[in-house]
């Protein structure tokens, strides 16, 4: 058995598992390069507390594109692997993916303008940051994962930060422009989007479909437990930052918010690689679900050590980080830096984890855990940001990817056991 999930295990480092993640991975290099290059420019010319509400806005949008996404962004990889050879049950899930989006954007809108007579912070800012919301509507990157066909995917999406970069260059000129950074990112994004989605389409001759009402009633059934724990996810990295304005540490969104940004490229590499291997681990585990167990583990354990090295990395090199991004010396963003270096850690122990669930299809474990995250996650804020102080408040994200890892590992021996 052990020598057989060996073989494998080769056959698919040596195949389509490296070519997935290098165009991946090519995807997230060209996007933490922009990042490497947007940071310096932004502060440079509004400086880290604007950054702080930028990203704000940004986070907010980013919430909105998970629920707008309805987790088609996960299922869809699933699918398109699925029936990439069969045009009209391809057609169906490309149709159906795109249209539920379409229409939970439109509620998102009514929404937000109906939010314009409630008090909340920054709302300029997020009004002009609906381009990001209404990218993750065209957003075709499940489509082109799941077909293993991400060369072109990988080019535009370079071409389009180089837009970004260059397009925020010359209207971002003072702080009273910042407003527009994430107009320009998102409708970047949303214009390459678009084109890649009639590109796919043509491609593989999927002429328009009006999806039914049984078909929507049924990806709205399936798709609830996804977007729910996509929902948690999302709050669980950001209601800190939603708390922090309320609770009067305004001061500390700017430092909290540029490191969170550097963490979080750490896990979108992260996710990468759960990308690239999700449809040859989709068929390893229609193998044999033991086999795939022994994978897991085998991969797991290597990325833990990857990210270790990393996080260590990362913890000694702050003050470097921090200054080489914001051209400042910033002794907050460098604390709250240093606490937040481990998180990667507990994310590589658990990315296989969310993906060992969605193959089994144990939506309600998935469910069940993205509530309890919720949960915690607004007590420990409410905790951290009573407490204060940025060495406590910068340990938030810290303390959520410990709790999301015992509650996977807790979970997965669980349906072993019941499983006998």
């Amino acid at each position: 058995m052990k020598q057989r999930v060996t073989n494998i295990y080769n056959k698919l480092k040596a195949t389509n598992i490296i070519a997935n993640f290098l165009n991946l991975s090519s995807i997230q290099i060209s996007n933490m390069l922009l990042l490497l290059l947007l940071i310096p420019i932004i502060t440079r010319i509004i400086g880290i507390k604007e950054f702080g509400i930028i990203m704000f806005a940004s986070k907010f949008a980013q919430l909105a594109g998970s629920v707008i996404n309805y987790g088609t962004g996960q299922s869809g990889v699933r699918d398109v692997a699925f029936y990439l050879t069969d045009q009209k049950k391809l057609g169906t899930v490309f149709y159906n993916n795109l249209f539920i989006r379409v229409v939970i954007f439109v509620l998102f809108i009514a929404l937000l303008f109906g939010l314009q007579w409630v008090n909340v912070d920054y709302y300029p800012y997020i009004l002009l940051s609906i381009p990001i919301a209404l990218a993750e509507v065209f957003n075709p990157l499940c489509f082109f994962i799941g077909a293993e066909r991400l060369k072109l995917f990988n080019l535009l999406n370079m071409l389009s930060n180089v837009a970004s970069i260059i397009a925020i260059l010359i209207f971002v000129k003072s702080p009273h422009d910042a407003i527009w950074v994430n107009f320009i990112l998102g409708g970047a994004n949303t214009i390459t989007y678009i084109g890649l989605l009639v590109y796919f389409a043509s491609q593989y001759g999927l002429g328009f479909k009006l999806p039914s009402r049984q078909e929507m009633l049924k990806i709205g059934k399936d798709n609830s437990y996804l977007t729910i724990n996509n929902i948690s996810v999302n709050l669980q990295q950001s209601i800190i930052i939603f708390a922090m304005p309320r609770w009067g540490y305004a001061a500390l969104l700017g430092p909290y918010t540029l490191c969170d940004k550097i963490i979080g490229q750490c896990r979108i590499l992260l996710i990468t690689v759960s990308n690239a291997i999700y449809p040859n681990a989709a068929r390893l585990f229609q193998q044999s679900n033991g086999l795939w167990n022994i994978y897991r583990k085998k991969t797991k354990y290597l990325l833990a050590a990857v990210f270790f090295a990393g996080s260590i990395l990362i913890f000694i090199l702050a003050d470097f980080i921090v200054f080489v991004l914001s051209k400042e010396h910033n002794p907050t963003a460098v604390l709250i830096l240093r606490v937040m270096a481990f998180v990667p850690i507990m994310s590589a122990l658990n990315v296989l984890n969310v993906l060992d669930q969605l193959l089994k299809n144990n939506t309600v474990y998935i469910f069940r855990i993205a509530v309890y995250l919720f949960i915690l996650s607004v007590l420990v804020a409410f905790a951290l940001v009573n407490i204060g102080g940025a060495l406590v408040i910068g340990a938030f994200t810290l303390i959520i990817e410990t709790s999301a890892v015992l509650m996977y590992e807790y979970a997965i021996k669980k349906t072993y056991t019941q499983n006998g």
